[in-house]
């Protein structure tokens, strides 16, 4: 949620910032609302104090003047009060459809088409064979098995089995060993050449079930088709582990010192992919279920963007450390969330459809989130601001293990494993089991 005096005192940027992220909201209507609301509100307040004003100077029993002036002032407070909850209602709603404002350098675009590749790491393999995809490879190897998990689950959802699933535990390892590792973070630092803070990351593991009027606050609750919603609990399944972990300190204020708080939480999501009627309609791109490392973090507003080019860089140095492909892309406009600023991509090679795919999101929310949260620090001179907050995936395990199997498949039908995977595993490739 934006500062009403910001959307008062920037109508047209606010005006501009909706039409660039192709969401449809009258600011116009707002600013009368907004008006409207504050008057009504001062009147509140008038004919409170006129009635404790009253109240006060009754010695003894009131005459019936006094109580007359008592009961015109309780209706006219009644019927103002009742326009009020009215006008209140519209303005919040208004208030939550605003998106945030982009950064200086997204670029406005009106579809993902428009996203801007900001360089490409890695080396494209080549291979002196027909190349397959991850689920001809994974099925023959008997690590992915999706005819039976859609016996009993429908489609979209897929056993991971053997090696495959070892290979899961070992990327949630491996990020851990990271992201908590206060030397790790010092070295991914200075590579990157930010002057920031190397606290480590908090492990989280948090509830895949929120409320929704938390989602709503988070700006994460549309569209809601991608929800999956439980009516007799009045919840929704989490679509990230942020759903969670960025609501965790809601209504809570942080000391300077606190901050930066991180967290790498690790949970089961879940989306309804709604709106993907036969794409990827094979393998593990597009399921209902699958796992997530997401990093959280609440930072002082000057850190913001120092919190999001770290995340980035710690995106970078685990993808390398896979040594898999990829490109790093800066999303436009019209393709990034209502509550971001500002929305960077991490696309993966995948040989098996010859193009790269997205793999991981950085997101930069400024404090657009935290004001509907009422996550706030109180800074040393004693001032309350809210904080500001970012997210990123540190690893979709689902689409990073479709990854690995295709860029690491061998003539013989064997994946690889990365050899930064292999001391969790303690194996060099996944074979078929006898």
């Amino acid at each position: 949620m934006l500062d009403i005096n910001f959307i008062r005192e920037n109508k047209d940027l606010v005006k501009k910032a909706a039409e660039n992220k192709l969401v449809k909201v009258d600011i116009d209507r707002l600013i009368v609302v907004d008006e409207r609301r504050r008057k009504l509100q001062k009147e509140l307040d008038d004919i409170g104090a006129s009635r404790n004003q009253l109240s006060h100077g009754i010695k003894g029993k009131p005459i019936p003047g006094q109580i007359e002036e008592g009961r015109k002032l309780k209706e006219k407070y009644s019927v103002l009060e009742e326009e009020f909850k009215k006008i209140d209602e519209e303005y919040s709603s208004l208030m939550e459809e605003v998106p945030n404002i982009p950064t200086a350098d997204t670029p406005v675009g009106k579809s993902e088409n428009e996203n801007v590749i900001l360089r490409k790491v890695g080396k494209v393999p080549e291979f002196g064979f027909k190349v397959r995809e991850h689920w001809d490879i994974g099925k023959d190897l008997d690590v992915i098995d999706i005819e039976r998990a859609s016996k009993i689950s429908g489609s979209r959802f897929a056993f991971l089995k053997g090696d495959l699933a070892l290979l899961e535990f070992a990327l949630i390892q491996f990020v851990m060993s990271v992201v908590t590792d206060e030397k790790e973070l010092k070295k991914i630092i200075k590579k990157a050449k930010l002057d920031i803070s190397q606290k480590p990351f908090i492990p989280v593991v948090p509830p895949v079930m929120v409320k929704p009027e938390t989602m709503k606050k988070m700006g994460r609750l549309e569209p809601k088709e991608e929800r999956y919603y439980i009516p007799s609990d009045d919840a929704y399944l989490v679509g990230s582990a942020e759903h969670s972990l960025g609501s965790m300190h809601m209504n809570e204020i942080f000391s300077e010192e606190e901050l930066p708080r991180r967290y790498v939480g690790f949970s089961t999501s879940f989306r309804r992919e709604a709106g993907s009627y036969g794409k990827d309609v094979r393998g593990l791109i597009r399921v209902h279920q699958f796992d997530k490392l997401e990093m959280e973090s609440f930072s002082l507003q000057e850190d913001s963007v120092k919190e999001h080019e770290l995340f980035i860089a710690i995106q970078e140095y685990l993808m390398q450390s896979l040594e898999l492909p990829y490109q790093l892309v800066l999303k436009c406009t019209a393709d990034m969330g209502s509550p971001d600023a500002r929305a960077v991509d991490i696309e993966t090679w995948l040989p098996g459809q010859n193009k790269y795919r997205e793999t991981h999101t950085a997101d930069l929310m400024t404090d657009f989130q935290a004001r509907r949260l009422k996550t706030k620090v109180k800074r040393g001179n004693g001032k309350l601001e809210y904080v500001h907050m970012n997210d990123a995936t540190a690893f979709a395990i689902g689409r990073t293990l479709v990854a690995i199997i295709e860029n690491y498949q061998k003539e013989d039908g064997t994946v690889g494993i990365p050899k930064i995977l292999q001391r969790y595993i303690g194996k060099r490739s996944i074979i078929k089991p006898n």
